[in-house]
């Protein structure tokens, strides 16, 4: 397929962006890393001992960061449909976390309920608005749902959110699972992106009975 004006546009952003030059020099998958990074600085959330699991993981920059700050000591789990090459100290799934069989392989692998999960999930960008929305609407529930059937009772939660008319009602959303909720817009986030992550900290009581009657569903 010939590359269109736009796509021609975004490689010569992505090539020129200086995170994007870091990673490539420090020696980490994706510029993501560094999103990572400086809220772990903030919020500490990387502890030697924590036990990880990071959605959509591939090609793997934050399971890098995560297992780089652990040093050995704690378990991090990846999973993503897409391949991802091996890192020393990370368990790699491919599969759909969706998928119960999967979730009990994650655990499984954890030795455990998880401290914390991390969630860079995106869509495939159609380029239609709605349905773009709509469909990271639809990630970001899931994950908030695998996150509160398999984190600890003080278990924290990171994802990335989008600004638009399913952001409100998230933020509502988490908020009545978890006793905190932080929004973080770290420096790697391009500016003129509408992406922001959102930190939920120690699930409420009874958010897991919650989150099943909301959903309809008991997991």
């Amino acid at each position: 397929m010939k590359p269109t004006r736009t796509s021609k546009a975004w490689m010569r952003e992505h090539v020129n962006d200086p995170f994007v030059q870091k990673a490539r020099r420090e020696g980490y998958r994706s510029r993501a890393a560094y999103k990572l990074m400086e809220i772990d600085d903030r919020d500490r959330l990387l502890q030697p001992g924590t036990r990880v699991v990071d959605l959509g993981a591939a090609p793997g920059g934050w399971s890098q960061v995560a297992r780089q700050r652990m040093g050995k000591r704690g378990q991090v789990v990846a999973i993503d449909l897409l391949p991802m090459d091996p890192l020393d100290g990370v368990g790699f799934f491919q599969g759909d976390f969706h998928d119960q069989v999967m979730r009990e392989k994650l655990k499984e692998a954890l030795g455990g309920e998880a401290d914390l999960v991390l969630s860079d999930l995106a869509p495939n960008i159609s380029g239609l608005a709605l349905y773009d929305q709509a469909r990271a609407a639809e990630l970001w529930d899931a994950a908030l749902g695998f996150s509160v059937n398999l984190l600890q009772r003080d278990g924290k939660f990171l994802v990335k959110v989008f600004h638009g008319g399913d952001f409100e009602s998230y933020v509502k959303r988490m908020r009545g699972i978890f006793e905190t909720v932080a929004t973080r817009k770290p420096a790697a986030s391009r500016g003129r992106s509408s992406e922001v992550y959102l930190l939920g900290k120690t699930l409420r009581p009874g958010a897991v009975e919650r989150w099943s009657a909301e959903e309809g569903r008991v997991d």
